[in-house]
């Protein structure tokens, strides 16, 4: 597909006003994206579980308003008005208004939440743009009855991609691919696609303890990060990497292959923070904490052969991932070793999920 193919049909009626509301989930990458070219394409390829419990649920109520010069929108965020938001809103409504020309026709009252504490530490760009493209894509299918399931979710993953790139992979559950790879049939840089190949039911099961290291602003925001992949002197071969990792991830998964998943998985977080110490210039996001718990986790891997393991995203805090048939020895581990760690000692135990819902009022 092109981004032509996302260009609407002729809208056929246009209702004065109406409400939707979508539940959209967070995401944590197993193979990371780390770089991207104009406009949200992503340098490599990537796949991640889609989660359940941190997640972002999305109201919009429009109005036909008279003219269509201009965009009309207001925000709250956890029943608040929410100013600072709303640059990056308008920003995005500017790239997607050519696939959505209904935009300039309503007013918008958008009311926004998230289950996890704002500023934790969890990337909510995800989750928030999923949840907001949902609810456009929904109001288009108002307009234009005939969508089907499959072109709905493949633009709102891909509208969802031009807010906040790893949007796009928050819309299915529970595995989702994002980025050409040519061994990955159906596979694009436009939107997320389901994991087409075998996942043994250890994976589908999967927990995932987010260990709240650090609760505030990083030092370099993610899409700083992403632009210092720009001549990066290791950025060619980290891409190679990616893809050769999705590779390997197949038969892991296929198998249920727990001791080639935790290295593959452990590899992909400090090679991604590898890249961030290495490029110009140069910056660390984990903390002193963020150490003591990984250094904590290989520890009692090692003594006690739980399959534990641990991936990052791109700050400090740590996700705890392990089967489910172990959650009361690690929560217990967590609760002993690990939680001495997280600011006010703070986490959230969440798991595997099956992606977006609606939300019926």
């Amino acid at each position: 597909m092109t981004e032509n193919d996302f260009l609407p049909n002729v809208y056929q009626e246009f209702p004065l006003s109406g409400k939707v509301t979508w539940r959209a989930p967070s995401n944590i990458a197993l193979v990371k994206y780390w770089g991207k070219k104009p406009v949200q394409i992503p340098a490599n390829p990537s796949i991640s579980f889609t989660l359940d419990t941190c997640a972002t649920t999305t109201s919009v109520t429009f109005t036909k308003k008279e003219g269509d010069a201009d965009f009309s929108f207001d925000l709250l965020f956890e029943g608040k008005p929410k100013e600072e938001f709303k640059p990056k809103i308008l920003t995005f409504f500017e790239r997607i208004v050519s696939y959505l020309p209904f935009l300039k026709a309503y007013h918008f009252d958008i009311d926004t939440s998230n289950s996890f504490p704002h500023s934790s530490g969890i990337a909510s760009s995800a989750s928030g743009m999923a949840a907001l493209s949902l609810c456009l894509m929904d109001i288009e299918k108002q307009l234009d009855p005939t969508m089907d399931r499959t072109t709905f979710n493949r633009k709102a993953s891909y509208l969802a991609r031009l807010g906040s790139g790893s949007a796009c992979r928050s819309i299915h559950g529970s595995l989702v691919e994002w980025g050409i790879h040519e061994n990955i049939p159906q596979s694009s840089d436009l939107y997320g696609t389901e994991y087409p190949f075998a996942i043994d039911s250890v994976f589908k099961t999967y927990q995932d303890t987010i260990l709240l290291v650090h609760k505030g602003e990083k030092q370099v925001s993610s899409t700083v990060g992403h632009q210092l992949m720009k001549g990066h002197p290791y950025a060619e071969n980290r891409f190679q990497q990616a893809v050769q990792n999705l590779d390997s991830l197949k038969p892991i998964l296929a198998s249920g292959d727990l001791e080639g998943f935790i290295q593959l998985v452990e590899s992909e977080a400090l090679t991604l923070h590898a890249m961030m110490m290495t490029s110009m210039p140069y910056f660390i996001l984990m903390k002193p904490d963020t150490l003591e718990i990984i250094n904590k986790i290989w520890k009692y891997r090692q003594e006690s052969k739980v399959p534990v393991c641990f991936t990052l995203d791109a700050g400090a805090n740590v996700h705890m991932l392990y089967p489910e048939n172990v959650k009361e020895n690690v929560q217990r581990f967590i609760d002993d070793e690990l939680a001495m760690h997280c600011e006010n000692g703070q986490y959230i135990h969440d798991r595997v999920g099956k992606g977006a819902v609606k939300i019926n009022d």
